[in-house]
């Protein structure tokens, strides 16, 4: 055998050994996530064997002798592809080595202090008194949505109470022991914090760096946050102000007349509708959709993907690939929240389906793929939602009727002026996670853990306790989304800067189908091989900038809706293709936890048929 063929028989190796590793904790976290399985104890040891894998010592200096032993050989193609592989490797090993015994220690300490603290959050219930005035079990979604939408301030409180409960739940049930071991690991390590170790190795990045960003933004988007307040107090009274009030006078009516256009059955047809349209194609992939609430499934939507795209050598590994939403069908609202999710978890499924790279290192969801970097993808599709030429050409009644402008206007008019509120209320927690593995270990208690996230929104946001308090933020206390959150904002910068490139470059967004390739050629097809920024210097022309979300934060109602205006105007004129693809290229399966609710095997329209056959039976009071 030859040194290069040595060599390619360990790169593959590594790949396989891998996806089978990879494939196994993804099957595990799927069926416990989702309330399938109970088996936390089975996923623990996976979880724990997955992390032993991407930080082994010994896989590095393998990985860095094969780096070596290559470019000690001639370049050609071959070589240069096995080399483009293993540096790929050599990233993803630095980013997670843990090479001290100690830290492995803790790692795995804290793989099962995480994995006791879920199996018991699955089993805490909250109760709110929902739309109809009867006191129900209710999920994160469910809770959130009730604050936005239901009349009843009583009702309202109902729901901010409980999301205050969860924060004092999750304080006396381990996160404070989580939060110690987090900083133990990383200080072990050589890092000042868990929250410099998160955001070195994710962002590639220094805590100051990051907040050099993050104070410009907050300076620059602080006065017309503070302006919506003052407006809404002086329109509504102090009460708007408070927590469980906020939500629901800056949208609560609007939300409730858009709900008819919005209805959750319709959700995956628009969805599939329009990603096809956009030219997104999911190159052969496996998606699982699982989308209604119940008893013990996680409460927040989330995308994983359990074999990774990648060549094979010349064999294309298409992508298996799970997503998740927490919807409650009969409820005012659910809907628009359900298709926000399958846009965001799709445009994730979307990017992590079309990684081309010759590794599955290239295309998982974990360092050193930067969350920025991959927040970006699915937050760039969950903006079209805003869009008013997405809303006239696809939110209709159950008549058939199109969204009306004067409700598009009015929903311009309640939320433009909070764009700027809605964007901190993401840098909060980067904010308030910075300061909270920065306290001493003797003020690490309830009481001051507690103080610190009111001190922080009082801060950022204006107010003196959050809609979404920040202990309630299920990512908190998973240490993949752990000291990242901040990820979502850098990408929603990132987001409105590729939007002005598509909007210069041809003058629309919805159903413009070069996007799709556009993305796939420039975002997607790289995976983690190149940075974010380089990202954006591929399609944009220019490095990261934050000012474009910056100026859309700071327009005025009056000028979103001459922009809106202008998109429906253009909209009406505008020939469209005649043809878009067929189909998304994917092998979509619709599920219910154990329950296959439909697929596609015979079509996207039966596929959307029973699907909305499913809903109608089961929750005949979301059919408009």
């Amino acid at each position: 055998m030859t040194a290069l063929a040595a060599l390619r028989a360990e790169f593959d190796a590594l790949n396989h050994d891998y996806l089978a590793i990879h494939k196994a904790k993804e099957d595990l976290f799927w069926d416990t996530y989702m309330a399938v399985s109970d088996d936390d104890a089975g996923f623990a040891r996976a979880e724990a064997a997955f992390k032993d894998f991407i930080s082994s010592p010994t896989r590095l200096a393998r990985v860095k002798a094969a780096q070596e032993a290559l470019q000690a050989l001639p370049a050609d193609a071959e070589r240069d592809a096995l080399l483009h592989g293993f540096n790929g490797w050599r990233a993803l090993f630095d980013s997670n080595i843990i090479e001290s015994d100690e830290a492995r220690r803790l790692m795995t300490e804290l793989v099962e202090l995480e994995s006791e603290l879920f199996s018991k959050r699955r089993g805490y219930k909250m109760l709110h008194i929902n739309d109809d005035g009867r006191r129900e079990e209710a999920t994160l979604s469910m809770l959130a949505t009730n604050m936005g939408t239901n009349r009843d301030e009583a009702a309202r409180q109902s729901s901010h109470d409980a999301l205050m409960g969860l924060e004092r739940w999750v304080l006396d049930n381990g996160f404070l022991a989580i939060v110690h071991k987090r900083n133990e690991f990383a200080r072990s390590l050589g890092y000042a914090d868990y929250f410099e170790y998160k955001v070195k190795k994710n962002e590639q990045m220094t805590p100051d760096q990051l907040f050099e960003i993050l104070d410009d933004f907050e300076a620059r988007t602080r006065d017309a946050n503070q302006r919506a307040l003052d407006q809404l107090r002086a329109k509504h009274g102090d009460d708007a102000l408070k927590a469980h009030n906020l939500r629901f006078h800056m949208s609560g009516d609007v939300t409730r007349q858009i709900d008819p256009y919005l209805p959750f059955a319709k959700a995956v047809e628009r969805w599939v509708l329009s990603f096809r349209r956009l030219g997104i194609q999911y190159r052969g992939a496996t998606m699982q959709l699982d989308l209604v609430e119940r008893q013990g499934k996680y409460q927040n939507g989330f995308c994983h993907g359990p074999i990774p795209s990648f060549f094979d050598g010349d064999a294309w590994v298409a992508g298996q690939i799970n997503f998740t939403a927490d919807a409650k069908p009969d409820q005012v609202g659910s809907g628009a929240r359900a298709i926000n999710t399958l846009f965001h978890e799709g445009g994730h499924a979307a990017h992590f389906a079309n990684v081309t790279q010759n590794s599955p290192c290239f295309s998982q969801e974990f360092a050193p793929t930067s969350m920025a970097y991959a927040e970006t993808q699915s937050m760039f599709c969950d903006s079209l939602l805003d869009d008013a030429d997405w809303l006239k050409r696809y939110a209709r009644n159950g008549k058939g009727e199109t969204i009306p402008d004067a409700l598009i206007r009015a929903r311009i008019e309640a939320t433009q002026p909070f764009a700027a509120y809605a964007e901190r209320s993401i840098a909060v927690v980067a904010y308030f996670e910075r300061a909270l593995y920065a306290l001493p270990e003797d003020e690490l208690s309830a009481e001051r853990v507690l103080q610190l996230a009111r001190d922080s929104e009082r801060r950022i946001l204006g107010i003196a306790v959050s809609p979404r308090p920040l202990l309630a933020i299920p990512h908190l206390l998973n240490q993949e989304s752990a000291a990242a959150y901040h990820g979502y904002l850098l990408a929603n910068m990132a987001v409105y800067q590729t939007r002005a490139h598509f909007l210069k470059e041809y003058g629309y967004l919805t159903d413009n189908p070069a996007i799709g390739p556009k993305l796939a050629e420039h975002y997607w097809g790289p995976g983690n091989s190149i940075n974010h920024n380089a990202t954006l210097l591929s399609l944009t022309g220019e490095p990261f900038n934050a000012r474009y979300l910056a100026d859309s934060c700071n327009q005025s109602a009056d000028e979103a809706w001459a922009e809106a205006q202008r998109l429906i105007a253009d909209a009406a004129a505008r020939d469209y293709p005649e043809r878009y693809p067929d189909a998304l290229d994917a092998h979509i399966r619709l599920v219910h936890g154990a329950e296959l609710i439909a697929d596609n095997g015979d079509g996207d329209a039966a596929m959307f048929d029973r699907f909305e056959s499913w809903v109608a039976a089961h929750y005949p009071a979301s059919v408009h």
